[in-house]
């Protein structure tokens, strides 16, 4: 007991060297919760952002169709699978969508495009369709409308009232030929996509392409980011189709996921910086009290203290710092990364990540934030400290006593 005393009021006999100590680790606590934040904040905002905008966090398809897309490959009475689908735990939206590839004229302007058929009530709610709508209104029942992309209405020369023209192969080998009034432009995010996408109610496209009460794919929105890898398995168990391949967003878009990866592995380096510095900070404050104090430990040891409770003093010593620091830090890394989770940090300019822009990055406070900081910062300065404390413990009485 009487070592923590003598411990506890060591830290205030130097004030000054107490509080650079109790900064350097402070700071580490606030430069590593900030930047496990912004990872994973950064992380998660990007995800959400590629695959609530537009692919989902779970595809379902018929087969091979995700590597080898046909127009064949169907899925069937899709709203059977969608009514099992909104049974499941986890499963927040679904939506369904028909795809195929043809040619869109309108004048003497043409564009080869990708065909999107989808439900425009199931879309809105699973990748908020409604907010891409730049002008006009999106679609509401099957009535020979459509909607274009921003890129491709620039290639056709299109308006809204236009009448596009669509061409292409249906399922049944005749001619798929038809006309659409363009009620809405559309601006995904994606350019590539906006390049080539003419939306179509679902109806419209099921019968221009002749497949009735079929779709090509199922995207599905989970309630959870983190939930997605048991969801997957909740939903194969439940439809129980051998013939649905159930595909979370890291297999469908394993580039885009590989990506976020690597960018992951940055962050660990960036931490692996900042303790290093914390690390060599507290080691040299610490090393440098102990030479201070030679004199004083040297007179501890011939009092009779014993080695071990040299060391103990001043990992004592070091730990109460490390709590106070862990403390303050831990509270300023909670408030700045609220804040940047609220508001955003506004870029000095805007990037493309995966076809999407972004204009802002949030934080994100979770539990990693608070407590690998804190353990890391904590665990840290216990190390560092084990070294000047067994070259305390080693001094010789005798010599240590002459030193001034």
């Amino acid at each position: 007991m009487i070592i923590l005393k003598i411990a506890f009021r060591n830290i205030f006999r130097q004030k000054r060297r107490s509080l650079l100590t109790a900064l350097t680790m402070a700071g580490g606590v606030i430069l590593a919760a900030v930047s496990i934040g912004w990872s994973d904040g950064t992380y998660t905002t990007i995800i959400e952002m590629f695959t609530r905008n537009r692919l989902g966090h779970i595809q379902i398809h018929h087969g091979d169709y995700r590597s080898r897309p046909s127009i064949y490959k169907t899925i069937e009475r899709y709203k059977a699978v969608g009514d099992t689908l909104s049974q499941i735990r986890g499963v927040q939206f679904w939506s369904p969508r028909l795809y195929a590839g043809g040619l869109a004229s309108l004048g003497n302007k043409s564009a080869g495009i990708q065909l999107w058929g989808v439900d425009p009530e199931l879309e809105n709610s699973a990748t908020h369709l409604q907010e891409k709508i730049i002008k006009g209104e999106n679609l509401s029942s099957p009535a020979h409308e459509a909607l274009l992309g921003k890129g491709l209405a620039n290639v056709l020369n299109a308006d809204i009232g236009d009448s596009v023209v669509f061409l292409s192969q249906a399922a049944d080998g005749s001619i798929a030929n038809d006309r659409y009034t363009v009620i809405g432009l559309v601006e995904s995010g994606d350019q590539m996509v906006d390049r080539t996408a003419l939306y179509l109610h679902l109806k419209d496209a099921q019968e221009v392409m002749v497949l009735p009460d079929q779709v090509h794919e199922i995207a599905v929105i989970a309630s959870d980011l983190d939930g997605v890898a048991p969801l997957v398995d909740r939903i194969r168990t439940q439809l129980q189709n051998d013939q649905l391949q159930v595909a979370p967003w890291q297999v469908f878009a394993k580039s885009f996921y590989q990506a976020m990866q690597a960018d992951v592995q940055g962050m660990w380096i960036m931490l692996f910086v900042i303790m290093l510095i914390v690390a060599v900070g507290v080691l040299n404050t610490v090393l440098m009290s102990v030479l201070e104090r030679t004199r004083e430990y040297g007179l501890l040891k011939a009092m009779g203290t014993r080695p071990h409770q040299i060391v103990y003093l001043i990992l004592y010593e070091v730990s109460f710092l490390s709590f106070m620091s862990i403390l303050v830090g831990t509270l300023i890394g909670v408030i700045l990364n609220s804040t940047m989770a609220q508001q955003g940090v506004p870029l000095p300019e805007p990037f493309t990540y995966g076809g999407i822009e972004f204009t802002k990055m949030y934080t994100t406070v979770n539990m990693r934030s608070i407590l690998l900081p804190a353990t890391t910062v904590l665990v840290t300065a216990a190390i560092v400290s084990v070294f000047p404390g067994l070259k305390a413990a080693r001094n010789d009485p005798a010599k240590s006593m002459r030193t001034h």
